[in-house]
């Protein structure tokens, strides 16, 4: 009985996923493809406003070199770690796994009351995550591409405020890798995942991950969404632009931009936190 008991509490740690299924991360993946798109609209509205990325800016000294984008995610995660609602009760931002902050050291606790938010993922490795290669690769990559030109409006506080969204997007897609890999996981191919896992094999584990057939659909569907959300809106209609073979074709941000960011950063990156999610899911 007590063997019994042992294989059963045993199950039960292998197999947290209790909601995920291919179907509900695929909706999922979609819909973040809207957010991200928005929030890089929302973004190229404003010219680069360098200063507010300079940590000399605020003239406070080499003990707290910190840039005002900094400063101002900084202060945003504390805050919204704090309360955020959601019904049918209020819970602090980063409760949930889909959330993680780019400032895990200075996340205060919550002041909400707890949130059972359901656990899909295995404990000893559900908190991969890659925010730095992203934050990284937003501001010293992505940034120059898509603000409209490198002038200066002084409307850094916007300016940042639209960065964090964009940040946040990017986080909560590329960090889903975890809740993928754990579909894949307990998929189909489970003792081929495992026997991998226990080679500790990433090269393996990186091919069997990729298709990238999958792959080149999402990258022409995320700027085919650029085009059709980038567009001017008229009375008569949008206005007809083609992405492909209009040279005078304007958007509000530039498609291949977003086809680059998934490209070189989102699917990279996100196949990144699969691989170290399963070697750590036997552990």
């Amino acid at each position: 009985m007590l063997l019994l008991c042992n294989a059963v509490l045993l199950l039960q740690l292998l197999s947290p996923c209790t909601g995920l299924s291919l179907d509900t991360v695929r909706e999922f993946l979609t819909r973040e493809e809207d957010t991200i798109v928005f929030s890089l609209i929302e973004r190229a509205r404003y010219p680069l406003n360098r200063p507010a990325y300079d940590p000399a800016y605020l003239g406070f000294g080499p003990r707290h070199n910190a840039s005002f984008a900094e400063l101002f995610v900084r202060e945003s995660e504390a805050v919204q770690s704090k309360v955020r609602f959601i019904h049918p009760r209020p819970a602090g931002r980063y409760q949930s796994l889909l959330e993680i902050p780019f400032f895990a050291y200075r996340v205060p606790f919550t002041m909400a009351p707890p949130f059972n938010f359901t656990s899909e993922l295995y404990p000893a490795a559900a908190f991969v995550n890659v925010n730095d290669a992203i934050w990284s690769a937003y501001f010293n990559d992505l940034l120059p591409l898509l603000a409209k030109n490198d002038s200066d409006d002084g409307n850094y506080a916007v300016t940042v405020d639209t960065d964090l969204a964009c940040l946040q997007a990017l986080s909560r897609r590329i960090n889903y890798g975890r809740f993928v890999a754990e579909t894949k996981f307990t998929g189909d191919q489970q003792q081929t995942y495992t026997s991998l896992i226990q080679s500790k094999d990433r090269d393996a584990l990186m091919k069997l991950l990729t298709s990238e057939a999958q792959e080149d659909v999402v990258k022409r569907r995320v700027q085919k969404k650029a085009v059709a959300f980038g567009q001017s809106i008229t009375l008569d209609g949008p206005i007809e632009t083609d992405a492909s073979n209009s040279s005078q074709a304007k958007f509000k941000v530039d498609p291949s931009v977003v086809y680059k960011l998934y490209d070189q950063w989102v699917i990279p990156l996100t196949k990144q936190v699969e691989v170290e999610y399963l070697l750590h899911r036997l552990d």
